[in-house]
């Protein structure tokens, strides 16, 4: 089997290592820290911004998953070194670039969102984000690298903790039976892709040669508020329903104040004050691939949320 360079180990990019390591891939994580050895996972430290560091790293590699991603308030500031460093190991290697992207570079959009909308994201994030793949697939079409880009929604799933708004902010509060609170309007549709879905397509997407040069969206269950998703949550755990309200606007600004990570959701505040929906229409007809069944998705986070909170 392949040798495959996972960079970054967050939630994405520990399924996408575990996912390939369970295909019977040899997996190399890139992170600044390092990590514990697993089976079929090794994991050198080193700082993937540092381009001839990251190009030894990633010899002799099929392909690239980068998975990382800077501190939030810091995009402007540390996504381009890391995309030319990433780029560049591409080139270099021979690799496969695989991409994991996301919604922001579209921006505001009115209907369902689909892959050959133009980016047209205005604010820092979304612009960065539209950047990273305009680079990309600018390097692809002049022939110097092999790339696409997986966009998901926001991440569901085991392994997504902090970072989710259907996470550590939900799971845990209505175990204990509290009420929930979230951004935006609780009622609004919402798309929420799987995390274990994104590790799949991650690495069909390195080897299905008629997927590179474009971008897909990871397939994705119909769209369902956050009050529908709680409710099926509770139901999966067999509590009651517990009560979900909108963090009231002036809490928001208060809480800004203290929370780097919220003053910079304000960008993105319209994917949860309107309907936000994504169409993944386009790579599941091109390669018969579907969304877990959404109450799979949801036993599995009920369960693997359990388990962390009894600390197994």
């Amino acid at each position: 089997m392949d040798l495959h360079v996972v960079i970054g180990f967050g939630p994405a990019g520990a399924a996408t290592a575990r996912f390939l390591a369970g295909q019977g891939h040899s997996v190399r994580v890139v992170t600044r820290s390092g990590g514990r050895a697993e089976p079929g996972i090794e994991h050198v430290p080193l700082d993937a911004a540092a381009a001839g560091r990251l190009t030894e790293a990633a010899r002799g590699a099929a392909a690239i998953h980068q998975c990382a991603s800077p501190p939030y308030h810091r995009w402007t500031r540390d996504w381009p070194a890391l995309a030319a460093s990433v780029n560049q190991a591409a080139e270099a290697t021979g690799a496969v670039l695989v991409m994991l992207g996301n919604l922001y570079g579209y921006g505001p959009v009115g209907g369902e969102l689909t892959e050959d909308l133009p980016l047209a994201a205005t604010g820092p994030k979304g612009r960065v984000r539209a950047e990273l793949w305009e680079r990309a697939r600018a390097l692809h079409e002049a022939g110097r690298i092999k790339a696409v880009e997986v966009r998901a929604s926001d991440f569901f799933g085991p392994g997504v903790t902090d970072g989710g708004h259907l996470a550590s902010r939900v799971v845990p509060r209505l175990l204990d039976g509290k009420p929930v609170s979230v951004l935006g309007d609780p009622d609004a549709p919402h798309s929420w892709t799987y995390l274990p879905d994104v590790a799949r397509t991650m690495a069909q997407a390195a080897v299905l040669e008629e997927a590179w040069g474009r971008a897909w969206h990871v397939p994705t269950a119909p769209a369902l508020s956050v009050r529908e998703m709680t409710g099926k949550l509770a139901a999966q755990a067999r509590v009651e329903p517990v009560p979900v309200r909108r963090l009231p606007p002036a809490v928001m600004r208060a809480l800004s104040v203290v929370s780097p990570l919220l003053r910079e959701l304000r960008e993105i505040r319209y994917q949860f004050d309107r309907p936000f929906v994504v169409d993944s229409t386009a790579y599941r007809e091109a390669f018969a691939a579907a969304a877990t069944p959404l109450d799979e998705q949801v036993e599995a986070t009920v369960d693997w949320w359990r388990a962390r909170l009894a600390g197994n």
